[in-house]
């Protein structure tokens, strides 16, 4: 690697470290407190005259004056500084921390505790050694690394400067275990189901392709876990779940990633009203995990997860909207037609159902800010679900929303095998015509429903939208901690 002026002089003062007989990249450190341990009772400690050893990297400038010495150090639990002196760690050490440590090196400091006349916390070092030298220096505004696609380019530097980005993934950690423990309470049993796949399925989207050398067979990365669940609850377990990365074959956009985590659980015994119930329970028991209230704010909206939530058929909603009634309009001309008389700005699509769901994806999704389970989806787009028993152009599906973000899909699961196969065979039809994100038969999964499946209740919760809404996030990419971008020429 071609080093820059920058670098050479660390490295330079690098290979003084080492002249003078001192590892720069030592294999242990004898820490004995976090700096947040050090700072909780700091003044019993400091009339104990406690020593303590703690580490971290050295944030913000050095400053030296004379024969005193000041920096600060941060590890994950919080930062303190050092107050160095001359004569407590020897003209030797003092020099070195002057000449040759910088910002960003990692240093182990032993000492007692005072407060500066500022009231500051300090370490009056008595100890110094260096951890690990930082070749690379602090960007030019080292407080606050502000380009996008660098922050993201180089996850390990944003999380140095930008203490903030930090607590995102804390509160991602948290979201996913307070999951946990939700549908661990319920009975749920969490699972693992093949990340490698013969035959993709789940849902409507194209997959990864991978070939294994041995079996001569094309796999899939799996863009859902959906019918290997379900195969578990033919197989006699009753609620079951899964939290695991899928990976779809499609754009990058807001709340779009290639590779992203979703929670999938199946109750045997249930149908959509029941998961409807389950979802409300799981957002308010997250909120009250995360934000220790029912109430968040995200992108500038007061989101409330108390009362129940608002239940918007997609028929209904559109017809409020935009004046159109889609279960008159059942085929797709007509539908266009209708929407050039109502003088709708919509993308043009191949079929009836994908069109309905453009329409109500720009004229009324964007408007569900409070929590809104959107009910009655067309048949066409949920080759999973089961049939609407008054209307047969829709099925028992749900979606939520919130702040006009889908955060997930659920079912009634279709059950019936002999409808399955059948769907199965027009998603097939609909690949033939060109739609690259239909689904393929998977002729196993009409043969595990063919021994029974109870009637069952199944949702899918993306882990990554919903960090965005309790992390106040606009974009997808701040909440995955190494998003896919395009490479550099």
């Amino acid at each position: 690697m071609e080093l820059n002026e920058l670098q050479q002089q660390r490295l330079a003062k690098l290979e003084r470290l080492r002249a003078a007989g001192i590892d720069p990249y030592p294999p242990r450190a004898q820490r004995t407190h976090t700096i947040a341990a050090v700072l909780d009772g700091f003044d019993d400690r400091i009339e104990r005259n406690e020593c303590v050893t703690v580490v971290g990297r050295i944030i913000g400038a050095r400053r030296v004056m004379g024969k005193l010495a000041f920096a600060h150090v941060e590890d994950e639990t919080g930062r303190i500084q050092l107050w160095i002196s001359r004569g407590d760690i020897g003209d030797e050490w003092f020099e070195r921390f002057r000449d040759d440590l910088d910002t960003f090196d990692i240093v182990e400091a032993t000492g007692t505790l005072r407060r500066t006349k500022t009231g500051e916390a300090s370490v009056v070092v008595e100890r110094l050694a260096l951890l690990a030298k930082s070749l690379n220096p602090p960007p030019e505004k080292w407080h606050g690394l502000s380009d996008l696609e660098e922050r993201h380019r180089q996850r390990y530097l944003d999380l140095i400067v930008n203490p903030e980005v930090r607590d995102v993934f804390r509160t991602r950690a948290k979201i996913v275990s307070a999951m946990r423990r939700f549908l661990d309470e319920r009975g749920f049993l969490e699972v693992e189901t093949p990340t490698l796949q013969p035959i993709y399925g789940g849902a409507s989207a194209r997959p990864f392709i991978t070939h294994h050398n041995q079996l001569k067979q094309d796999l899939y990365l799996r863009i859902a876990v959906e019918l290997y669940l379900k195969r578990l609850i033919v197989g006699g377990f009753e609620r079951v779940y899964e939290i695991s990365k899928v990976f779809r074959n499609e754009g990058v956009d807001r709340t779009h990633n290639p590779e992203f985590t979703m929670m999938e659980c199946y109750q045997a015994y249930a149908d959509y009203n029941d998961i409807m119930r389950l979802v409300e329970e799981m957002y308010r028991a997250l909120a009250l995990a995360v934000a220790g209230s029912l109430t968040i704010v995200f992108q500038g909206q007061t989101i409330d997860f108390g009362p129940p939530w608002r239940r918007v058929s997609i028929p209904a909603a559109i017809a409020e909207r935009t004046g159109i009634d889609i279960l008159e309009c059942t085929e797709l001309a007509p539908l266009q037609q209708a929407i050039r008389a109502a003088g709708l700005k919509v993308e043009p699509k191949p079929s009836w159902a994908k069109q309905v769901d453009e329409v109500f994806s720009v004229y009324v999704q964007p408007e569900l800010i409070q929590p809104t389970f959107v009910l009655d989806h067309p048949l066409a787009l949920s080759p999973l679900a089961k049939r609407s028993p008054d209307r047969p152009l829709l099925v028992e599906r749900f979606e939520p929303v919130v702040a006009g973000m889908e955060l997930g899909n659920a079912f009634t699961e279709l059950n019936d095998p002999l409808d399955q196969e059948q769907r199965f065979l027009e998603q097939g039809r609909a690949y033939a015509a060109g739609d690259d994100e239909a689904q393929q038969m998977d002729v196993d999964y009409i043969n595990a429903l063919m021994y029974g499946m109870p009637p069952t209740g199944g949702l899918g919760i993306g882990i990554d939208r919903t960090t965005m809404l309790f992390t106040d996030q606009s974009t997808i990419r701040e909440v995955i901690l190494f998003p896919h971008l395009r490479q550099r020429d």
